[in-house]
């Protein structure tokens, strides 16, 4: 990209994805490559809560922030 300009308004708006992105990949890896030996119903709720509802929850924050940077 060659302007500066440009090339903020490409970072911003990549930059809340890839936020949302890391945040469901490392909850999925922390459920599923966790040991069974330390595996508790409580955790496992709270795992279960961050990994299917969170990462989508903060979608409509990623493209808010993506739209106003558009704009």
């Amino acid at each position: 990209i060659p302007s500066e300009q440009g090339r903020h308004k490409a970072f911003s708006t990549c930059l809340p994805h890839l936020a949302g992105v890391s945040l469901f990949i490392s909850t999925a890896m922390f459920a599923y490559l966790k040991p069974s030996s330390i595996s508790s119903p409580p955790q496992d709720l709270v795992l279960a809560v961050l990994y299917s509802v969170v990462p989508p929850a903060v979608n409509p924050l990623t493209y808010s922030m993506r739209n106003r940077e558009l704009k």
